[in-house]
């Protein structure tokens, strides 16, 4: 080793880089974001701000570039990953907007029960409970709240031409979502997920999902009117709003006689 080099001192770490042969030298490794991903940051920071709402136009890529001082094809690039994430939606001649759970290919991409034959269509809701209550240990877990905070619980049959077909169980942040009610959810026709949207400011991104078989129990077998014992796919989903911000734990049990769970990987 040069006598030179051995005597000098690393500024990553403040220790001497001489000594034994064998001795490891820590050296932090400098951090690095492609330009395209800080102005992708940049522009969800926006879409998590409000600054621009669901379903509303956002600024052109020509607009967006002089904003941030960049090129135009790294605006693009920008958008492109947040066209794939389905935070925005490219319309042809008509410019990029903010994507919304009222559009049809945002409700299912969330609901993933499709008919066996035909087309996929939404479900019609029967609401059997709602209350609010103190979260359980695994519910707050799993929501990233404490233990007792307030939740707001949801019990809910989702039919398909009339037979029941989903049983949803669904654990809400009662902070987020202050003034949910039955009576509010048996009013609103969309999707709940727009409902969330629209008053209560919470757009979902993304859900991350657990599915098993389970057996229908009494209680259950009487809500999807089957026989106890009935076959059911069981999915516990937790949902996700901006900054990886769990906002919703929701468990569903789906009759798949005339349904399958559909999901495409890419």
């Amino acid at each position: 080793m040069n006598s030179n080099a051995s005597n000098t001192q690393n500024p990553a770490s403040g220790t001497a880089s001489g000594g034994s042969a064998g001795a490891a030298v820590s050296v932090a490794s400098p951090t690095f974001s492609p330009l395209y991903q800080q102005i992708k940051a940049l522009i969800t920071q926006s879409l998590q701000s409000g600054e621009w709402k669901p379903g509303e136009l956002i600024p052109s890529e020509i607009e967006l570039a002089s904003r941030f001082k960049v090129s135009q094809g790294t605006v693009r690039k920008a958008i492109d990953e947040l066209a794939a994430e389905n935070l925005v939606v490219r319309r042809q001649g008509k410019g990029t907007f903010v994507a919304t759970h009222h559009e049809a290919r945002s409700q299912f991409r969330f609901l993933r029960l499709a008919p066996d034959e035909g087309a996929p269509h939404y479900p019609e809701n029967q609401i059997v409970e709602v209350k609010r209550l103190r979260a359980p240990a695994e519910v707050a877990r799993m929501l990233d709240i404490k233990s007792g905070d307030s939740v707001i619980f949801i019990r809910r049959v989702q039919s398909f031409s009339g037979v029941p077909t989903i049983l949803d169980d669904l654990w809400l942040p009662g902070a987020i979502f202050k003034g949910l009610t039955a009576e509010r959810l048996n009013e609103y026709k969309g999707p709940m997920y727009g409902l969330f949207e629209t008053e209560f400011g919470t757009h979902m991104i993304r859900a991350s999902e657990q599915i098993r078989a389970v057996c229908a129990d009494e209680q259950v077998a009487h809500l999807l009117q089957v026989d106890a014992g009935t076959p059911l796919l069981s999915v516990e989903r937790v949902s996700f709003t901006f900054g990886d911000k769990p906002v919703e734990l929701r468990r569903g049990l789906y009759l798949t006689s005339h349904h399958h769970y559909r999901n495409e990987l890419n």
